[in-house]
């Protein structure tokens, strides 16, 4: 290996590319650095609430699925911490979502392969005197300016998604907050006697039973959603297997039509609320209930298939909003103190690849054409991390996969698998299978 130059350079340091930088840390054939512009790891702080747990098992941690001996895994981390007792007698599969920030912390202060205050300005091409490939980052160092170039035969980008809001409500001049900010922005929020959370999901209905908690009673709490309903996530078993490599094949294997319906008919199974929290929310809708009927409390407002037209200020400083009924097409409006938009995230390409641009592979609509080895260069040197749900389908930000999809990549980064990749999970058939038989012409027509 030419001197100064890494096997891979990893761009961004949230569980995906903290799980890779785990699985590599081990091989002795590997020479690695993952970038991260700040100067900690922190994993959606604005959504740790007290007691909110992840939608996926423990299992689903940065290597288990990948390793299942590996030093990293989290019952590693609870037996280091003192904790996997507690956890053991607690019996739930499911690590509240403060525990998966901690843990994701103690990994990133065992690895060696982390550098940290380091944001991507550019990258450059280069092709040295053996004509090898080889990617230059130019980092900058956020409290001082100073430049830093890190260069690498692969390059690794897993620098998560940006907060969403949509824009309708773009323009929000009165209080208002994403749901990225929910904890730093929650006691601003408290002092408001007419609170809106727009959106739907986990966060939206994680941020609606907090405030039920903590607003004051006769203060008047509404939650809008443009969703048909306020749907829990599916979680049945086979269902469970379309975060599988067969069903991300298939995905794949559609034409990009068929493969937008497709991925849109999924929302339930990443989008949706966890069931425990639907049942919790209703408990506290029907307690509040009780307070409402004896005067003493306002009654929350709960509105699905509602869609955001226009939002615009009010001579008081709050908001007014034009708001559609998505089925019967009517119109009408509300006016609202503050907001809280709990209206997703959205994967952006970083401006830092425009030197680069052209050696990557694009779709129509100006997205990666990801390949199935999660590459989206021609030579297989350009990885991307939970930016190929439009190819690839749920796997993408699926944790539990993180680590199968971080094999795949160490597997062509090496030209070995280092850790097996399985190529078979799901016992139903995605597509035509393989056993079928041609279909018999239509009648009349001679063959």
């Amino acid at each position: 290996m030419s001197a100064g130059v890494h096997d891979v350079v990893g761009v961004g340091v949230g569980p995906f590319n903290l799980g890779l930088a785990c699985l590599a840390e081990p091989l002795p054939d590997l020479d690695c650095v993952f970038l991260e512009a700040r100067g900690e790891l922190a994993w959606h702080p604005g959504m740790l609430l007290e007691e909110s747990t992840l939608q996926v098992p423990f299992l689903a941690d940065l290597v288990t699925m990948a390793d299942p001996t590996s030093p990293f895994s989290f019952l590693a981390f609870l037996k280091d911490t003192g904790r996997l007792y507690p956890f053991y007698v607690r019996e739930s599969f499911y690590p509240l979502r403060r525990e998966y920030d901690a843990y994701c912390r103690w990994a990133a202060g065992r690895l060696t392969s982390l550098r940290f205050h380091q944001r991507a300005e550019e990258v450059r091409h280069e092709v040295d005197g053996a004509g090898d490939t080889t990617y230059v980052v130019r980092a900058v160092d956020p409290r001082d300016g100073s430049v830093t170039e890190h260069r690498g035969r692969h390059l690794v980008l897993g620098v998560g998604t940006v907060p969403h809001v949509p824009a309708p409500l773009a323009a929000a001049a009165g209080p208002s907050w994403h749901s990225a900010d929910y904890l730093a922005a929650r006691e601003q929020l408290l002092t408001h006697d007419d609170v809106t959370v727009v959106g739907s999901g986990q966060s939206a209905a994680e941020v609606v039973s907090d405030l039920l908690v903590r607003m004051r009673p006769e203060a008047q709490l509404r939650w809008l959603t443009r969703s048909p309903r306020f749907y829990p996530m599916e979680y049945t078993k086979l269902t469970l297997e379309l975060t599988s490599p067969e069903h991300s094949a298939h995905v794949r294997s559609l034409p990009p039509g068929r493969r937008r319906a497709l991925l849109a008919s999924h929302a339930p199974l990443h989008k949706g609320i966890s069931a425990d929290l639907v049942d919790r929310l209703h408990e506290q809708l029907y307690v509040r209930s009780l307070d409402v009927a004896a005067g003493r409390a306002t009654a929350p407002l709960l509105v699905a298939a509602t869609e955001v037209t226009g939002l615009e200020p009010t001579a008081t400083g709050g908001h007014r909003l034009s708001l559609q009924q998505t089925e019967s097409g009517q119109r009408w409006s509300t006016t609202t103190d503050a907001l809280l938009l709990a209206t997703g995230y959205r994967y952006e390409v970083p401006a830092f690849l425009a030197p680069v641009a052209d050696r990557l592979r694009w779709d129509s609509e100006g997205r990666y054409d990801v390949a199935d080895d999660f590459t989206v260069d021609d030579e297989h040197r350009v990885f991307v991390q939970n930016a190929e749900l439009h190819t690839h389908g749920i796997n993408a930000p699926d944790l539990g996969m993180g680590p199968w999809r971080s094999s795949v990549i160490l597997e062509r980064v090496l030209g070995h698998a280092p850790y097996p990749v399985e190529q078979r999970v799901a016992f139903q058939e995605f597509g035509v299978p393989a056993c079928a038989e041609p279909a018999p012409a239509p009648s009349g027509v001679v063959a």
